[in-house]
C-alpha cells in the first residue's frame, strides 16, 4: 500500500509538516517493501488553491492513504473523490507515524477545516 505524508525535509528522519498545502515535500512510502521517494510540492508557493493543487499531486502518485496533522475541506474533497483514506498523524516523527499506521494505531482524520488561506509555515 502506498501512503503519503507532508514532510519538512527529504529525509525519513525528518518531521511531519504541520501544513498540508504549503508543505515543502511529500513522502511517498510503500508499506509493503519500504520503498520511498519525496515529491516536491509545486503548490507550496501558489497564490491560492494550494491545498487542492497539492492534493491532486498526491492523488496522481496513486497513493491509498494520506497521513497528515490536518487537511482543508477542499483538499479533503479531492482525496475523497479519489478514495484516498485520511489519517491523523500522531507526533512529529515520520517513522513513528508509519509504524503507528502499520499497527492500526492512527485515528481517521474526520474533521477538516475551511483552509488556511494565505498561510505560510
Amino acid at each position: 500500500m502506498k501512503l503519503a505524508m507532508p514532510v519538512d525535509e527529504k529525509n525519513l528522519e525528518s518531521t511531519v509538516c504541520i501544513s498540508f498545502g504549503r508543505t515543502p515535500y511529500f513522502l511517498i512510502y510503500n508499506t509493503e517493501n519500504g520503498e520511498h521517494s519525496f515529491l516536491d510540492n509545486s503548490a507550496a508557493n501558489s497564490q491560492g488553491g494550494a491545498g487542492i493543487k497539492a492534493a491532486q499531486a498526491v492523488v496522481d502518485q496513486k497513493v491509498e492513504v494520506l497521513i497528515t496533522p490536518r487537511c482543508g475541506e477542499n483538499a479533503a474533497e479531492v482525496f475523497n473523490a479519489a478514495n484516498v483514506a485520511l489519517y491523523k498523524s500522531s507526533g512529529n516523527s515520520i517513522l513513528e507515524n508509519i509504524a503507528s499506521f502499520k499497527n492500526n494505531d492512527l485515528a481517521k482524520l474526520i474533521e477538516t477545516h475551511a483552509g488556511l488561506h494565505q498561510h505560510n509555515k
